[in-house]
């Protein structure tokens, strides 16, 4: 007999909305949910998919947002929706959605996570044994203000997420909540669970002894003026060896760099190289920070370093919810890794999506995956369906 009171994961590649969502529910629909959470190309209709979505699970709670790519028990799919479902039996969810990022302050953060906080502990038997998920407009350049402003307000609760995407167009991005596709739009879910689960960071980067300060910035726009007190592309070139010109190129990647903070190294991730001299990073860097180069080890046997030091921690993990660099999907597609790395996915039963960026205890990052691991393989039931 099937387990009524079990995660329950699922992957549709029907490139119709509706018939995605009917796949998915399908195969994840539960008597008694607590939450469903989801990832869907953006190139789906996404009025009929919220639409198809907000009937079927009427009166479930559910979030969700747009990708540059799922991740899901086919391994890296475009044009695809993966997602899960959380029973109400060992879990307790709650969710908000806030709205207008583009005119966000930090009380209002605190509030809003307050607020949510105040939901989940009127709920919980054991509040402490909690977590944070979340999902924001990753076109909004919000990132960092709102990621540190509700990890601050939810204090020894961890925050995790990820930044939706638009299949690399980089114009739109939506997060899915209360019925509906938001732009401009942040959603915060807070899950408290019975099960072992690991939140963790992982990234394969090794930062080396070379440091330089960014002595001038404009973290709004998230562009680096001056490395060193001299033009920021010029001296970058100098430090990582390479001919300034080659910025241009259309196949060129910028070494990353990372910044350590709490004695943890952070990934910070060079966009372009702009005709004034600056360069414009993903991540907001400010003035005065220190930063150093960084060399990247294999992907692949680094994302299975990651979870294996996971399934000791907790056990075999019946999902990882997971947020993965688009960069992250770009280098194991140019360096021939997809099939081992979508092996990885497949035998740690992840879900995701690759993200436009990654939060990681109110700090944002790039080419990171995040992810929370739920402990109790026993309970999992997985698919994938193709038109």
């Amino acid at each position: 007999m099937s387990n009524p009171n079990k995660i329950r994961l699922f992957q549709s590649r029907a490139t119709d909305a509706k018939r995605a969502v009917q796949e998915f529910h399908a195969a994840v629909a539960q008597p008694d949910m607590a939450l469903v959470v989801f990832f869907c190309s953006s190139e789906y209709d996404l009025d009929a998919l919220a639409t198809e979505m907000h009937r079927l699970f009427a009166g479930v709670q559910v979030v969700g947002c747009t990708t540059a790519g799922e991740i899901g028990p086919a391994g890296y799919c475009r044009h695809s929706l993966s997602g899960a479902s959380f029973p109400k039996a060992g879990c307790v969810a709650v969710s908000g959605l806030l709205e207008q990022l583009s005119e966000f302050d930090i009380i209002k953060g605190h509030d809003f996570a307050q607020s949510l906080l105040q939901q989940l502990e009127s709920k919980a038997p054991n509040p402490d044994h909690s977590f944070a998920l979340l999902l924001i407009d990753g076109m909004s350049v919000r990132e960092e203000r709102v990621a540190h402003a509700l990890q601050y307000a939810l204090g020894k609760i961890t925050l995790f997420g990820g930044s939706a995407g638009d299949d690399q167009k980089f114009a739109k991005t939506y997060v899915y909540s209360n019925g509906c596709f938001h732009a401009d739009s942040a959603a915060l879910v807070l899950v408290n669970t019975s099960l072992p689960f690991k939140i963790f960071k992982s990234h394969h980067f090794v930062s080396t002894d070379e440091r330089f300060v960014v002595t001038e910035a404009d973290p709004a726009k998230r562009i680096v003026k001056e490395i060193n007190g001299l033009p920021a592309a010029a001296e970058y070139a100098r430090l990582v060896g390479v001919d300034v010109n080659q910025f241009n190129a259309k196949d060129f990647a910028f070494p990353s760099v990372v910044v350590k903070l709490g004695g943890t190294d952070y990934v910070r991730s060079i966009q372009k190289a702009n005709t004034d001299g600056s360069l414009s990073f993903y991540c907001a860097i400010e003035t005065g920070l220190v930063l150093r180069v960084a060399h990247g080890v294999n992907l692949a046997d680094n994302l299975e370093q990651t979870f294996d030091a996971v399934r000791t921690e907790i056990g075999p993990a019946q999902l990882v919810l997971g947020c993965d660099c688009i960069l992250r999907n770009l280098e194991v597609a140019k360096n021939g890794l997809k099939d081992r790395v979508t092996a990885i996915f497949q035998a740690n039963n992840t879900i995701g999506f690759s993200s436009y960026g990654e939060q990681f205890r109110g700090i944002h990052n790039n080419q990171t995956f995040t992810g929370c691991a739920f402990g109790n393989a026993s309970e999992v039931e997985t698919g994938t369906r193709d038109d």
